[in-house]
């Protein structure tokens, strides 16, 4: 019987710090069910061997939380399913933070560049949607992006339009962050940037 009772106040201890662990992991669940993610492309390798041919596949995933944080990843494995799960996991952990303007634009005009690849982007009034197409559409729809006009002028590469992005998106600063990095205020910022797209559109 004293058996017993040990066994069954094991089995207590251990459901009990299982319950502890889910409780912990309960929070990163709910991150990761909020994040929205996209294959962006997905690439058959061939590794030549000895009895053969050996296939692999290698996956580009971009994951994004819909208010301005966003990442992108790759991964490569024998089974399609692995591959994407690697890039996820990737693009997870490679997340960045981009300011938006009213949460649905950006708050100026970028251009970035990564090898061959160069694209430019530029913000846009409400309505316009997103005038956009490839792998740069898939970041600007995870990342939560309404209003944007993008265009790639380099590379096709997914890959090296995916970095360009990301590398213009890295240069984009929001009104705050100049005006305490110039010791004025967030008005006098704002009110120079819609003088010059005034001027700009009277031109």
């Amino acid at each position: 019987m004293a058996e017993q009772r040990n066994e069954q106040g094991q089995g207590r201890g251990q459901r009990g710090r299982r319950g502890d662990r889910d409780r912990d992991r309960a929070p990163e669940q709910r991150e990761d069910s909020e994040l929205i993610d996209k294959l962006v492309y997905i690439n058959r390798v061939a590794k030549v061997v000895k009895g053969g041919r050996r296939f692999s596949f290698a996956a580009l995933v971009v994951v994004g939380d819909g208010k301005g944080r966003v990442g992108y990843g790759s991964g490569k494995a024998r089974e399609v399913p692995e591959a994407i799960r690697k890039a996820t996991d990737a693009a997870k952990r490679s997340m960045i933070r981009v300011p938006l303007r009213e949460g649905r634009t950006l708050h100026h005009d970028v251009a970035g560049r990564f090898g061959a690849g160069r694209v430019i982007m530029r913000s846009a009034p409400p309505g316009t949607g997103i005038i956009s197409g490839g792998p740069m559409r898939a970041v600007f729809e995870t990342m939560g992006v309404q209003d944007v006009v993008a265009k790639s002028m380099g590379s096709a590469n997914p890959y090296n339009m995916v970095k360009a992005t990301f590398a213009a998106l890295q240069e984009i600063q929001s009104p705050r962050s100049v005006a305490a990095r110039r010791s004025k205020k967030v008005g006098d910022i704002v009110q120079r940037r819609d003088d010059s797209s005034s001027a700009t559109e009277q031109a």
